[in-house]
């Protein structure tokens, strides 16, 4: 009760909408940062089309239309300066939604920002590096785990034993990676001073089953009761890709005041404790 009295108290989910927007506004330069340095390592064809089939498994259709299409139109003529110029146009973008992040974790956790704003945008730029990296690996692993795994397992002869268990362990690793990527968010975003690592585990494990309860049941009613695009014609698609990333939001804050409701009670419980 004192997380859900906490999150309409610090209304999480005008700041999950705001948070939506900035996201919104650095999806395309992060598309084309990744497709152009996943595109380094194999044939950038194939690997974006292995990216675009990852992306279509876990958006909403309408949604994965629209990035597809905007991304055809980024990368329709591309120089080899891409990667450069999505490095800092990505970093910039992407760190502006995580400063918007930075307050709202601190807002849930009860801090004041005495930070120097050249101090925060740095924790902005490094954790969108770090999640960045973490991305990148895990669609490596995804895409070309199979692949790389058949290699090792063909030497000491388990080449089919490991295709088929790699068809379902490549899920849990790619939730691997989200979860790492949730904990290291609250451990870094917010300007406390007690940073422990376990302390930021729960809020994690609820921001990712929120996500991923939203994602489904996005997918489901627009797959049975879709009328957005009837509604709102070629828009259409736009607001669901804001819907899907504004669910991403409000999971990611709800565990952002989970993990405060939960500091909060062990303190009261230190401060009850006799001496």
């Amino acid at each position: 009760m004192d997380a859900w009295a906490r999150i309409r108290r610090d209304d999480v989910f005008g700041r999950a909408a705001q948070l939506a927007y900035y996201l919104l506004l650095s999806s395309g330069p992060l598309l084309l940062f990744l497709t152009s340095l996943l595109g380094m390592i194999a044939e950038g064809e194939e690997v974006r089309r292995d990216l675009l089939e990852w992306f279509a498994s876990v958006m909403p259709p309408s949604a994965f239309a629209l990035v597809r299409a905007s991304l055809d139109e980024i990368t329709r003529g591309s120089s080899g300066g891409t990667l450069s110029l999505g490095v800092v146009v990505t970093l910039w973008a992407a760190s502006a939604a995580m400063v918007d992040l930075i307050r709202g974790l601190n807002k849930a956790y009860d801090v004041e920002e005495v930070r120097a704003w050249w101090q925060r945008r740095l924790v902005a730029m490094s954790l969108t590096v770090v999640l960045a990296l973490l991305t990148i690996t895990a669609l490596v692993l995804v895409l070309y785990g199979n692949q790389l795994g058949r290699l090792a397992a063909g030497a000491v002869g388990m080449g089919d034993a490991f295709a088929l268990a790699w068809s379902f362990a490549r899920w849990g690793v790619v939730a691997g990676f989200v979860l790492l990527a949730f904990i290291l968010v609250y451990r870094f975003a917010p300007n406390v001073q007690t940073r422990r690592w376990e302390c930021a585990i729960p809020g994690a494990a609820v921001a990712f089953a929120l996500w991923l309860a939203g994602s489904l049941g996005l997918r489901l009613y627009l797959a049975h009761f879709n009328s957005y695009n009837r509604l709102y014609g070629s828009v259409g698609a736009v607001i669901i890709l804001m819907l899907w990333l504004y669910l991403f939001c409000v999971a990611l804050l709800v565990g952002g005041e989970v993990n405060s409701a939960i500091a909060r009670i062990g303190r009261r419980r230190e401060r009850a404790e006799p001496a």
